[in-house]
């Protein structure tokens, strides 16, 4: 399946800005929708969609970082840049704390524009390439056999084959044959490399 082109959501009321930024955009083949409210985009946006958001800290009626907030509450939510002709250290400080990526004050310079929107979208392909990673290795653990699980989750703690043979009261051939098992279904190279697989990505094997 092809993956989905980036898309860069421009969140402003101000509609020649909109224009602008899709121009200077479109010139570098990077392709934009825009959005004159909040509310329009949220109610049209698709998390499953690549991209990032250019948002515009002051909307007609509207506060930009109640839109952070919310796409921050959302399982998978874009990198954001707030664009703002009223910058302010704490403005800036709160916007960043909200989950803003950057923070860049109108009028902006193009090239600098670009530049990071180019980043933004390089943060959300690796977080999203993290994400789908991520997902494979749970899948995997998922399908572990309940010693398989034990076995891992004492591999985690440090534990070696002659202490979890004793913990779990098997042999230690036991113990060596489930951990074959495991790297077999994990697709690790090593213990150490099924322990750092683990960590990395945050798997539960307990409850």
């Amino acid at each position: 399946m092809t993956a989905m082109a980036p898309t860069v959501f421009v969140v402003d009321d101000d509609a020649a800005l909109r224009r602008s930024i899709v121009a200077l955009l479109s010139a570098g083949g990077i392709r934009a929708e825009t959005y004159s409210s909040a509310r329009e985009f949220l109610d049209a946006f698709d998390p499953e969609r690549p991209g990032c958001v250019i948002l515009d800290l002051l909307l007609r009626g509207e506060n930009g970082l109640d839109v952070l907030q919310e796409l921050r509450s959302r399982p998978v939510h874009p990198p954001v840049i707030v664009l703002t002709a009223h910058g302010s250290i704490p403005t800036s400080v709160q916007a960043m704390r909200s989950g803003a990526i950057d923070f860049i004050e109108k009028p902006m310079r193009p090239t600098a524009l670009v530049s990071r929107i180019q980043e933004a979208l390089e943060i959300d392909s690796r977080e999203r390439a993290a994400r789908a990673q991520r997902s494979v290795i749970v899948e995997r653990a998922r399908r572990l056999s309940g010693r398989e699980r034990d076995v891992a989750y004492l591999l985690m703690a440090g534990k070696r084959s002659k202490e979890i043979a004793a913990e779990l009261g098997i042999s230690v051939r036991t113990v060596e044959g489930y951990r074959a098992r495991l790297l077999q279904k994990m697709q690790a190279e090593s213990a150490p490399h099924l322990v750092t697989m683990l960590l990395v990505n945050d798997v539960k094997l307990r409850n």
